[in-house]
Formats: C-alpha cells, sequence, structure tokens
C-alpha cells in the first residue's frame, strides 16, 4: 500500500472514496474436500466410544495469566472502601512468573479439570494434565477402560 493512502480525512483522497480501514479476518483458507468427512469421523469415533464407556476428552491450554495482584475483569466482596491494592504496571514480575491453565474436558460427563503449569506451555504440561486427570477423575469413572480418546485444536503443546 501506498504510504499516502493514510493520510489525513481532509486530503484528496476523500474525493477518490478511500476511507481509512483497521484489517479484517475474513479469509479462511482453502476448503478441503474431506473436511466435512474428517469431522464425521471424528463425531462417529466419539459415539463409538461413548456407546462402550470409553473416555472421550478434550484438551486445550487457557490464557496464561500473571501471578500477583494484577487488574483482572473479576470482582469479589470487600468490606466498604477497601479495594484491593494492585500494582500499577501489568509487567511480569521475575520472581512470580506466570501461570498457565491446562483443561482437560470429559465430553461424557460434562465434567473438567485443571491443571497449572508455571512454566511454559509443553508437550509435558499437556501429558501432565492428562495423567493428573486421569489418575485423580477418569480411572473413578471409567474403571474399565481400554482406550482414551483426546480431541485437541492442535495449536501450542497440543
Amino acid at each position: 500500500m501506498d504510504p499516502v493512502t493514510r493520510g489525513d480525512p481532509e486530503s484528496p483522497l476523500n474525493d477518490l472514496e478511500y476511507s481509512l480501514q483497521a484489517n479484517r479476518k475474513t479469509r479462511e483458507g482453502k476448503d478441503y474436500p474431506d473436511r466435512d468427512a474428517q469431522f464425521q469421523h471424528i463425531a462417529d469415533t466419539v459415539i463409538d466410544l461413548q456407546k462402550r464407556h470409553q473416555p472421550v476428552i478434550s484438551v486445550d491450554a487457557k490464557k496464561k495469566e500473571l501471578i500477583g495482584n494484577y487488574k483482572n475483569e473479576g470482582q469479589d466482596w470487600q468490606p466498604k472502601k477497601t479495594p484491593i491494592a494492585l500494582k500499577t504496571h501489568d509487567f511480569m514480575d521475575k520472581q512470580t512468573g506466570k501461570v498457565i491453565p491446562y483443561g482437560v474436558y470429559d465430553i461424557t460427563e460434562n465434567q473438567g479439570w485443571v491443571t497449572i503449569g508455571i512454566d511454559y506451555d509443553t508437550a509435558q504440561l499437556a501429558v501432565a494434565a492428562i495423567r493428573q486427570w486421569w489418575c485423580r477423575m477418569g480411572q473413578a469413572l471409567y474403571p474399565e477402560a481400554e482406550e482414551l480418546m483426546i480431541t485437541t485444536d492442535c495449536g501450542g503443546s497440543n
């Protein structure tokens, strides 16, 4: 794009029917002919496993959060006129770092498990989260399990 097309609104660009615009995500990429077949295969496999009482889970890392008194959109009850004092800037504290919530969602039982990592979003965190879900929830729910289906969006550690 020519740098002068970003000029001020009073410029001759108005006469040429230009306007200041932001990017917009509209391109989805190629439409693969077997896309529907892939999703149908996943759905059929989920149903088959559920009928045989085998676990089906969905896993994903959630938004990383700074540890400490940082502003967030939540609220909690406090005595009147005693708000929680927060840090002025949202710069990561190198001592406390960040946490990475990693979720395991049991599709059949509509239950979830969250493991908190404190380092990086890695494959090791994903495996640890699934292992913890299995030891603390999955094994009791599926004592006869011989298979495990894991669905994921394949980003990051997945």
